[in-house]
């Protein structure tokens, strides 16, 4: 019998709608609990809502499943944030379709490269595969960042990419 693939929707929302508001609140229960407070790096609402920010949810069914957010960084790259799939929705591909739509609109909007700060930690080691399967390679921290050994590092230069 065929495969039926899952559909997903993907659209830009307001981070302080109640679907997205739910879906931050527990990324942040999930990061809080995985890494020390002073090396987690999770965008809360507000930090969100900034103009620099783009910020969407992916749907499966209608259901808010997993999000995902480009920040502006200087000299046209843009930063990863708030990645994150429902556990009840891992392994369906909804964060790999989320990741790919992020790459495709960073390359639309002619960025220079992708940054991201991940956990180093055992618990972050599928997206750390994910970001690696999609060209992303381990760096320097920047913009911000100082090196933790609780975070990882990564860029795509969409440049080369392209």
């Amino acid at each position: 019998m065929p495969q039926i693939m899952p559909r997903f929707e993907i659209s830009p929302e307001n981070p302080a709608g109640p679907e997205a508001s739910a879906l931050i609140r527990r990324h942040l229960s999930q990061m809080a609990a995985q890494s020390p407070e002073e090396s987690c790096h999770a965008l809360d609402t507000s930090g969100l809502e900034g103009p620099e920010v783009q910020f969407f949810l992916l749907r499966q069914g209608g259901k808010p499943v997993a999000m995902g957010a480009l920040k502006l960084l200087d000299g046209g790259a843009r930063e990863l944030k708030s990645m994150h799939t429902v556990s009840e929705a891992r392994g369906s591909g909804a964060g790999r379709a989320m990741l790919e739509f992020l790459l495709k609109l960073s390359r639309k909007e002619e960025a220079t490269g992708l940054f991201l700060e991940t956990g180093s930690t055992d618990d972050f080691l599928p997206s750390r595969r994910l970001y690696e399967s999609l060209g992303f390679k381990q760096c320097a921290p920047f913009g911000d960042y100082a090196a933790d050994p609780w975070s990882v590092f990564m860029h795509l230069d969409l440049r080369a990419a392209a």
